[in-house]
């Protein structure tokens, strides 16, 4: 840096001594442009080195986490209560907004209901499982008498000791109650695997009726929106007696959220260089003209829209136009000690110090402080 100062305190002196003191040469019009050109180029050289080593941008935004409150209810609701007003500061947990509950407060009593059949169910198949054990056991116990009478008689019939037709009679009772001992069987492993039916140890129909009375109690839940961390709400558009609940296309509040708030500024590819993420930052907000706060480089974000292409059949194709405004990248910074009072959307200005030690630092510092005194004049109001 002092090396630029000298070297135009020099060229400046040179001009001085060739065409004024000793008239050396005369300064003609094409002598005048040459040392003009030559002077300016000399004067650049700080604001080249200022690109690369502090890098400044006044295109800086105040990021805020936010949250879009959209009520998640399956039925159309009337909203009841509206709990906070625009701009109210809140707690993680505080109530918002209450919609009516009574449709999901009968939807959770009938599904309360159901679990208690479900349960009572479970007892019953236990109960149809001994009836099917008994009903096998019975019906074994018929076709065991059923079939000796059948032997005793047949060997009768063939001693002619008794009629052909009663041999045949108990025969046909036999066949008879294996059919029905085959019934019982099969209702046995009916009523076994109704009884079965269990997810660890808990009968499916149990596990079912729960999940529905879970579903809807988590619906009569977000019959009451709370605050999803500490912040405040903006935007509410949100009245006693509106309808909500069904699919919207927006919100009907925003909740910004207090914590981790971060700077975005965009700066051109070529500020890039030596940029690197736990470098110093200089900041200077709107919203505290001629004070300037230190922060640091938390990281680059390398991408760009310029870049992102929608899936379609045609072939890329860039249109060269003269004032398209180049492709920048976004910087996120950190303040090291946040002033008090950063709403969402406050702009300023930032200088990332590269190398600190480098006396080209000093443009950039100088620079970022006008802006920010400046900020006590322009825009004017008038």
């Amino acid at each position: 840096m002092f090396a630029v100062f000298a070297m135009t305190f020099v060229y400046a002196l040179f001009v001085w001594i060739v065409f004024f003191k000793f008239k050396w040469l005369r300064l003609t019009p094409v002598w005048g442009v040459t040392t003009v050109f030559i002077g300016l180029h000399l004067t650049l050289v700080p604001l080249v080195g200022m690109r690369f080593v502090s890098p400044l941008s006044n295109d800086v935004r105040l990021v805020r986490h936010t949250v879009q409150i959209i009520p998640r209810l399956p039925q159309p609701t009337t909203v009841e209560e509206v709990l906070v007003t625009e701009g109210q500061a809140v707690k993680q947990g505080d109530p918002l907004i209450r919609l009516d509950a009574r449709f999901y407060q009968y939807q959770v009593d009938a599904a309360t209901a159901a679990v208690a059949a479900a349960k009572q169910n479970a007892v019953v198949l236990q109960e149809d499982v001994k009836v099917a054990e008994e009903s096998v056991a019975r019906a074994q116990a018929e076709l065991t008498y059923k079939q000796s009478q059948a032997d005793r008689y047949t060997g009768l019939a063939a001693q002619r000791a008794a009629p052909e037709a009663e041999a045949q009679r108990w025969q046909t009772d036999v066949l008879t109650s294996q059919a029905e001992v085959a019934e019982a069987q099969a209702q046995l492993k009916r009523a076994q695997a109704a009884l079965d039916s269990q997810i660890d140890g808990v009968n499916t129909g149990v596990l079912e009726a729960e999940a529905s009375l879970k579903q809807a109690q988590f619906y009569l839940d977000n019959t009451q929106i709370h605050a999803p961390a500490d912040g405040s709400i903006v935007n509410l558009q949100v009245q006693p007696g509106m309808v909500a609940g069904i699919i919207r296309a927006g919100a009907i509040a925003s909740f910004i959220a207090d914590d981790d708030p971060y700077l975005l500024a965009m700066y051109r590819q070529e500020n890039l260089k030596f940029m690197k993420p736990g470098q110093k930052v200089v900041v200077a907000l709107n919203l505290y003209p001629g004070e300037t706060f230190d922060a640091t480089v938390k990281d680059i974000w390398w991408a760009s829209g310029r870049g992102q292409m929608l899936p379609s059949g045609r072939l890329p194709s860039w249109i060269d136009l003269p004032n398209y405004p180049e492709g920048r990248y976004a910087v996120q910074i950190t303040l090291d000690d946040p002033p008090p009072h950063m709403p969402i959307g406050a702009e300023g200005a930032a200088l990332v110090l590269t190398n600190p030690a480098n006396p080209f630092t000093w443009v950039g510092q100088i620079a970022l402080r006008t802006y920010s005194w400046k900020r006590f004049l322009y825009p004017m109001p008038f």
